[in-house]
């Protein structure tokens, strides 16, 4: 058990996501973790002290001058103490405190006084969370050597559907559990992901339902896996990984050059994005107006990215997707072969919970010489054992 014996400081904030916090205790625990919480005054409105004192089995701690502590600085105490200071949910306004370096209660004085690696679990309004404050905040965090889990995306308390709800507690410990390997040190992987959009006018434009987790959870388990990381993404509302290179495309044709002009020395290449198959022949200059009762559009073909890398002269171990609603493994070992790729993960879209925009997933990956079903769970855990198995037949190419 990856969590024997750590220290983990949790902070809990004053967020809705704060009742999931004594779930997130036992699960700490269950990985053989000693706990010990702070809780904000905030905090405290959403999940009991006495609850998270009883999952813990140890004192819930809230006072910066604490009497029982020694020399009645418990924050001394408590920062040296741990090994992790994980702060979930971390609210904007927490996120606002720590890059301001305020210590204005016990949990943020924690945050300066301690050594121990701080992990920050994001939740909040969607609207929040896009804010340019606390986007500013977040890198600033970012720079100074603090890891943040999520946020997910996904209905909220308050109605809003969008990125800002913290990650299910089993999902947080599975990453703070995924320890970073050497399966793909100092190799270029370049990864697409996302949507991507055709203008038809000024006004709109023909796109799909992907929402760029996989993509974006398959690069994270890429860096953790030692590889450089080359992110192309398409229009979505996610926080790329810390450790990779973002680059953004809107249209198929955008998300094309963005490929080519990375693809140089690439080892691996993994193309996850939705990529429209056409496009408007024309654009309109103006709004499309609805006068009459029937409109007639014309479509092209959009560049094949996935077909072009894989037959590059020198082309890079090339990975690819299939999204299908019907004959899914028919589909997908047609493709492997027509496009000439070295692995294809295919996925059932029809199945209910499963694909575009949901936080889970399963595939059946299937190369020339086998396949490996990956049965069903967070699309975090999904893309750990995806990059590992790309690994292990990429090396076996390469020997």
């Amino acid at each position: 058990m990856l969590l024997a014996n750590k220290h983990i400081l949790l902070g809990v904030t004053g967020g809705i996501a704060a009742y999931k916090t004594p779930d997130l205790v036992r699960k700490l625990t269950a990985q053989g973790a000693t706990v010990r919480v702070v809780i904000t005054h905030a905090a405290a409105e959403f999940v009991s002290p006495m609850s998270l004192q009883a999952v813990s089995g140890n004192p819930v701690h809230h006072t910066l001058l604490d009497p029982a502590a020694e020399a009645a600085m418990g924050h001394i105490e408590l920062a040296k103490w741990a090994d992790i200071l994980l702060i979930a949910p971390a609210t904007a306004n927490c996120l606002a405190k720590l890059a301001m370096g305020l210590a204005d209660d016990l949990l943020t004085t924690l945050y300066l006084a301690t050594t121990a690696k701080v992990i920050l679990a994001p939740a909040m309004n969607q609207q929040m969370w896009k804010a340019p404050a606390t986007q500013v905040n977040l890198s600033t965090l970012q720079q100074r050597g603090v890891s943040v889990l999520g946020p997910a995306d996904g209905e909220q308390a308050c109605g809003d559907v969008g990125v800002g709800r913290m990650l299910e507690p089993m999902d947080i410990v599975c990453q703070l559990t995924a320890t970073p390997t050497e399966l793909l040190k100092g190799k270029k992987v370049v990864i697409t992901a996302g949507p991507t959009r055709e203008e038809l006018d000024p006004v709109r434009y023909i796109t799909n339902h992907s929402s760029g987790k996989m993509g974006y959870a398959i690069a994270e388990a890429a860096v953790a896996a030692g590889a450089r990381v080359e992110l192309i993404s398409g229009p979505v509302t996610l926080s790329p990984p810390v450790g990779c290179s973002l680059h953004n495309a809107i249209s198929a044709e955008q998300m094309h050059q963005r490929v080519m002009q990375n693809i140089d020395e690439a080892d691996i290449f993994i193309a996850t994005a939705a990529v429209a198959d056409y496009r408007p022949k024309q654009v309109a200059s103006q709004k499309i107006k609805k006068n009459n009762d029937e409109l007639t559009l014309t479509f092209v073909k959009n560049p094949d990215i996935l077909k072009d890398v894989a037959n590059l002269p020198n082309a890079p171990f090339t990975v690819g997707f299939a999204a299908e609603s019907e004959n899914v493994e028919t589909y997908a070992r047609k493709k492997l072969v027509t496009k000439k790729l070295a692995m294809i993960a295919a996925n059932d879209i029809s199945a209910q919970g499963l694909g575009f925009n949901s936080d889970k997933n399963a595939l059946h990956v299937i190369w020339k010489e086998g396949e490996k079903k990956l049965p069903a769970t967070s699309k975090t855990s999904l893309a750990q054992s995806l990059i590992a198995l790309i690994a292990e037949q990429y090396n076996k190419k390469s020997t």
